[in-house]
């Protein structure tokens, strides 16, 4: 038995050499960079300038509504897009005695605070119940709500400046400031 286990594992290993994955020619790099490499060629080669336009100064260029091509150069340019200013879903309040942030700040359910999963930190929302028309302006200092469907946690006081405090979750909308 112990001679044909080693026949049948001497075969394996011929015929797995023989169909080797293709993967298994790149290197570490190639095959677990983060970033891709671009195989494209440059538009004007390597050595020549790449062209660029200067702003007009003039003054009748300065009144007229930009032009498509404009528009279209500052949607391809990658830091010009445009930030979302307002969104609106389910918001709750949330409250504990004592502990830290996401930021680090020490929780403080007295102050106009909320949490949000992706908004930077200090970020001041204006939140407007959509049901009674309250609002508040919070800042942005925890990560959260934990519960799916909801968009904002706000602080107990902002939860009272709003009225929501009998209702728990409730529809808002909020505007960045």
């Amino acid at each position: 038995m112990g001679l044909f286990s080693r026949i049948v594992a001497t075969t394996l290993l011929a015929w797995m050499g023989l169909h080797a994955n293709p993967a298994a020619a790149q290197n570490f790099e190639d095959r677990f960079s983060i970033v891709p490499k671009a195989n494209a060629a440059e538009p004007n080669g390597p050595n020549e300038p790449v062209p660029q336009t200067q702003p007009s100064t003039e003054p009748e260029a300065a009144s007229a509504p930009p032009s498509n091509a404009d528009s279209a150069r500052a949607e391809d340019r990658p830091g010009t897009r445009s930030v979302k200013r307002s969104f609106s879903g389910k918001a709750s309040y949330y409250s504990y005695r004592t502990g830290k942030t996401a930021s680090g700040l020490l929780f403080n359910r007295d102050s106009l605070t909320a949490a949000h999963r992706t908004l930077p930190f200090g970020t001041r929302v204006r939140v407007t119940d959509v049901a009674t028309n309250k609002s508040v302006t919070v800042t942005i200092t925890d990560r959260g709500p934990r519960a799916p469907g909801r968009v904002l946690d706000v602080s107990l006081a902002a939860a009272r400046s709003l009225g929501i405090m009998d209702r728990g979750v409730v529809r808002v909308r909020a505007e960045l400031l």
